[in-house]
């Protein structure tokens, strides 16, 4: 299967194309991703975090963490510290600055990092989440055998990401949206043509569901589970490290 990027006619790798986008709509990115889901993806993070309490995690990743949505989120669990990894110092940068206002600095920390190559120990982490990140690695399996690695033993990655629904009529209308209404909407705001663009067309190379727990299992991870939201638009993946 082919892989999506965010500018195709660009000839660096699809980790510097990831990084350049979310730089270029860092501003807008949290306007943006409220807007253009209704605000629906306020309550699949706190679907997700809900899963993620019952393992009263004290010591949290969130890769791909961007402004630190998910993060801010997982303060719901009560850990004692939350580390937030991205490629964009954009995305980071406003992300500093919403903790910072809301006092919450001192327990969540923010670094530029790949997923590819977590600058963490082994064995570190009481869990691991990532919030619509997983589909801008570049290289997939690598990203989550990193995420893996740092994992405690039994402590779990729970991933929550765009997924393709399949029931008629919410698939048309999802296409629709997705592939024409969005990009426009995201252009206009964003000033970045390719950045919405890239956003449908990484979501239908994605390989979602079965196939998505599928590679989990393949990894190592345990007790997969696929949980579909809101008709199949998005998905919360859990797996557990062996």
């Amino acid at each position: 299967m082919s892989v999506a990027l965010p500018y195709s006619d660009s000839t660096v790798s699809k980790k510097e194309q990831v990084e350049l986008m979310f730089d270029n709509i860092s501003g807008k990115y949290d306007f943006l991703n409220h807007f253009l889901s209704g605000g629906i993806d306020i309550l699949w993070r706190k679907k997700a975090v809900k899963i993620l309490k019952s393992y009263h995690p004290k010591f949290i990743l969130d890769v791909a963490t961007g402004t630190a949505d998910f993060a801010i989120e997982a303060l719901a669990t009560q850990p004692d510290k939350i580390i937030g990894i991205d490629l964009s110092e954009g995305m980071l940068s406003h992300g500093r600055e919403k903790l910072k206002n809301r006092k919450l600095d001192h327990i969540i920390t923010l670094i530029k990092g790949d997923s590819e190559n977590l600058p963490f120990e082994a064995n570190t982490f009481d869990a691991v989440i990532v919030s619509y990140g997983v589909r801008n690695f570049e290289n997939l399996e690598k990203g989550l055998a990193n995420i893996f690695k740092v994992l405690k033993p039994n402590a779990p990655l729970i991933v929550l990401e765009f997924s393709k629904p399949k029931s008629f009529p919410i698939k048309q209308i999802y296409n629709i949206y997705f592939k024409f209404a969005l990009p426009l909407i995201g252009k206009l705001i964003s000033k970045d043509a390719s950045a919405y663009t890239y956003l449908p067309e990484s979501v239908e190379k994605f390989p979602d569901g079965t196939q998505f727990t599928d590679i989990l299992t393949k990894l190592g991870y345990k007790s997969c589970q696929n949980i579909p939201l809101t008709f199949g638009i998005s998905s919360i993946y859990v797996g557990q490290k062996t």
